[in-house]
C-alpha cells in the first residue's frame, strides 16, 4: 500500500506466501505453525536488552502480555482441572451461567444447563442469543452478536475477579482441582507445588510459599469449625474427607483468581 510503515519482516511474508501455497491456504495449518513457532511460546518478559535493541517489540523480541479472551479462559479453566470436552462438531450447548441473567434474557424457552459432557465442551460450542451473548464471556469483553467486530477490548474489573471465584462453571472447576490434589501423596508443600504447576506451569516461588501454606491453613481450621461451610462448598453432604478437599478447593479457587492464570505470558 502507498500508506502506513513498511513491513518489518518482508522476508518472512515472502516465506508465508511460498508455505500458503504449498499448504493449499489451509488457515487451520496456519495457526498451527504459530501456535507452535518458538516466537510465539517465548516469554513475555522484558529484559534490559529488549527495552534497548527493540522498545516497541517491532522484531518480536519476546512475547506480548495479554489477558486471555472469556472463551479461552473457561476453556484453560477446564482444561487445567481435565473436564474440558475435546469432542468435535455438533449443536450448541449450555453451560451454567447464574440464574438472574437467565431470567432477564431467556425467558421463552428458559436456560436449561446441559449434563455430562455437554457441559464442558469447548467454548466455541456455547448457544449464543445474538442480543443476550453468554454472561461469562460478556465480563470478559467478548462482543454481541449484533455487530462485527475486528479487535475486542481489554479490561481489568472486580466483576472478573468474582466471577473466577463464584461463578458456577469456575466452582466445579475447582472442586475437581481440589478433588486431585487431595489425592496427591505428600504434605500441603507438595500439594501446592502440585497446584501451582497444573494452573500455572511453575512451581511457587519461595516468597509465595509460606503464603499458600498459611491460607491452607486457616482454610483448614475454617472447614474445622464448620463442616456445613465445607459441604455447602462442595455441593454436597459431608462426608470424612469434606474437610479436606474443601481446603484444596478453595486452594484451586485463588489460584484460578490470579491474573497469571488468565494472562497469556
Amino acid at each position: 500500500g502507498t500508506q502506513g510503515e513498511r513491513p518489518t519482516h518482508p522476508e518472512l511474508l515472502d516465506w508465508l506466501a511460498v508455505w500458503g501455497m504449498q499448504h493449499e491456504w489451509s488457515t487451520k495449518e496456519l495457526h498451527r505453525l504459530i501456535v507452535t513457532s518458538f516466537t510465539y511460546q517465548q516469554s513475555a518478559t522484558v529484559t534490559p536488552d529488549h527495552r534497548r535493541s527493540d522498545p516497541q517489540n517491532l522484531w518480536l523480541s519476546h512475547m506480548s502480555r495479554r489477558r486471555l479472551d472469556g472463551e479461552a479462559v473457561r476453556d484453560a479453566v477446564l482444561s487445567t482441572c481435565g473436564l474440558l470436552s475435546h469432542r468435535m462438531g455438533g449443536p450448541g450447548v449450555r453451560p451454567p451461567q447464574p440464574g438472574s441473567v437467565v431470567a432477564q434474557s431467556f425467558d421463552t424457552p428458559e436456560w436449561q444447563p446441559d449434563v455430562g459432557d455437554n457441559r464442558y465442551r469447548r467454548s466455541l460450542y456455547t448457544f449464543q442469543k445474538r442480543t443476550a451473548p453468554f454472561a461469562m464471556y460478556v465480563t470478559f469483553d467478548a462482543p454481541s452478536g449484533e455487530a462485527c467486530v475486528a479487535r475486542r477490548d481489554v479490561s481489568n474489573t472486580p466483576l472478573q475477579a468474582l466471577t473466577l471465584l463464584n461463578d458456577e462453571m469456575f466452582i466445579e472447576a475447582a472442586r475437581e482441582l481440589g478433588r486431585q490434589l487431595h489425592a496427591v501423596h505428600g504434605d500441603d508443600t507438595s500439594k501446592i507445588t502440585r497446584g501451582m504447576q497444573h494452573v500455572l506451569s511453575r512451581a511457587a516461588a519461595p516468597w509465595e510459599l509460606p503464603i499458600l501454606l498459611d491460607f491452607v491453613a486457616r482454610q483448614r481450621q475454617l472447614f474445622q469449625d464448620d463442616a456445613g461451610m465445607a459441604a455447602t462448598l462442595l455441593g454436597g453432604a459431608a462426608d470424612e474427607d469434606t474437610t479436606e478437599v474443601a481446603v484444596w478447593t478453595a486452594l484451586s479457587r485463588t489460584i484460578f483468581n490470579l491474573d497469571e492464570a488468565v494472562t497469556r505470558n
